[in-house]
């Protein structure tokens, strides 16, 4: 139980992307292992050789002090001092001089503690070990006799070079092989990048020239079922659209000779109430036709929005009512202008035949445009809102034209809205009617 938050607080701090969790699955084993690896090196090597080093110094400091103590007189003791000079140390004794302090080396890091350890199992005098005060020597001082034995060691005596020449080659390898793998997985990544733009974008109604498949064999397979449901989709929509364009001669046809008969009779009330239902009639077709085809078929294009907004004001019968306009941010993207201008011509439309002032507002989102159309009328009710969108369904369940169409709009706006990789949304308005909100992603 406690595994679990600990498990999600830590997942909160992994990379999102697929580049960076793949980099980390490199970098983590390669810090693993230079880490295992320098802890080797530590213990076994780098301790080991310290040690030696620091034994070979302590005896040669050792056998002076010796040779020193041995010595017949104070001339041949100075000599001996002098002579060792060839084992790369200064010795100098300074005669009368008593250590202040004696007390046992302790703290200082890993060469004070080994040379100290040395230094008691091969001088066994007292002592006192500098290794800060100068960057290059290190310095002892040894309590003898008649005196004190100060010693300067070079450091390169107590380090072995072969310590910064494993950590060079650690960090530069580490360096090399983390480029390498970046490198690598970026070139792996950007297929995926572009495969995903490739969908976004068809999902969006846009075209995807120029794609073709790239990178490693499961990115190819999957890029190359994306080219084929493509073109599987496009020649559905090419099908459907011959297909409706037989449906709407053959449709029209009768509907045309209907007219044609009605108008060789003479007036009556029976007659013009079959005028009305041709009228109708083809009223339906439109809009079932319209809804059907989807306006798939046209080309994506830069448009501005707010130039097609102030069209639909400017068209559209208000009959004695008022459009308000308004407009924020550059609202020029891609879309299917004509597909666009019909799906909020249906919302406009929609809103005039149950209100008298509407207002329509197109904003800049940064990630889309917001077009959001509200008016004063009666709105719909919470728990309808959703079944509006389906085909054919109307509120008025006496499907009076009078009071709308045949229950396409607002499925025609939703369906051109989503075709934009977008969509329609129903809420309440501040005017007190109903508010729609068209939003497409850029």
């Amino acid at each position: 139980m406690i595994g679990r938050p600990v498990l999600r607080a830590f997942k909160r701090y992994l990379p999102k992307s697929f580049f960076g969790r793949s980099v980390l699955i490199i970098i983590m084993p390669l810090l693993l292992v230079q880490l295992v690896s320098a802890w080797i090196f530590y213990d076994r090597h780098w301790t080991t050789i310290t040690r030696r080093l620091a034994a070979a110094v302590a005896s040669e400091i050792s056998l002076i002090i010796s040779l020193k103590n041995a010595a017949d007189t104070p001339l041949g003791a100075e000599r001996m001092i002098d002579s060792a000079h060839g084992l790369g140390m200064t010795f100098i004794f300074r005669k009368g001089e008593v250590l202040r302090d004696v007390a046992p080396v302790s703290g200082g890091g890993i060469l004070n503690a080994t040379l100290a350890n040395a230094m008691r199992s091969a001088v066994r005098r007292p002592f006192e070990i500098d290794t800060w005060s100068h960057d290059r020597l290190v310095r002892l001082k040894v309590q003898i006799s008649d005196g004190v034995m100060e010693i300067s060691v070079p450091r390169k005596r107590l380090f072995s070079s072969t310590t910064y020449i494993f950590i060079m080659w650690t960090v530069g390898t580490s360096i090399v092989l983390f480029g390498v793998a970046a490198v690598f997985m970026r070139n792996q990544v950007r297929p995926i990048q572009r495969l995903a733009a490739a969908v976004d974008s068809f999902g969006k109604g846009r075209t995807v020239p120029g794609f073709r498949a790239s990178g490693a064999t499961e990115i190819r397979l999957a890029a190359q079922a994306f080219e084929r449901m493509q073109q599987r989709i496009q020649n559905a929509f090419t099908q459907r659209t011959e297909m409706l364009a037989g449906i709407s001669h053959d449709l029209r046809t009768p509907l045309t000779r209907m007219k044609l008969q009605l108008e060789l009779f003479d007036e009556s009330e029976e007659v013009e109430a079959l005028k009305a239902d041709v009228r109708e009639m083809e009223v339906m077709v439109d809009e079932y036709l319209a809804f059907a085809r989807g306006e798939g078929g046209e080309d994506v294009v830069e448009a501005d929005i707010g130039e097609i907004v102030r069209a639909i004001a400017v068209g559209v019968d208000t009959g004695g009512g008022g459009i308000e306009t308004s407009f924020d941010g550059d609202l020029r993207m891609l879309v299917r202008p004509n597909a666009l201008r019909r799906c909020l011509t249906n919302l406009v439309e929609n809103a005039l035949t149950h209100a008298r002032n509407i207002r329509i507002s197109v904003r800049n989102r940064r990630t889309q445009i917001e077009c959001v159309v509200e008016d004063d009328g009666d709105g719909i009710p919470a728990d309808r809102r959703e079944d509006v969108f389906k085909p054919f369904y109307r509120l008025d369940v006496s499907r009076n034209p009078e009071t709308g169409g045949a229950g396409l709009g607002l499925s025609i706006a939703r369906d051109i809205a989503r075709g934009h990789g977008g969509d329609v949304t129903l809420d309440d308005s501040p005017m007190g009617g109903l508010r729609a909100t068209v939003r497409i992603p850029f």
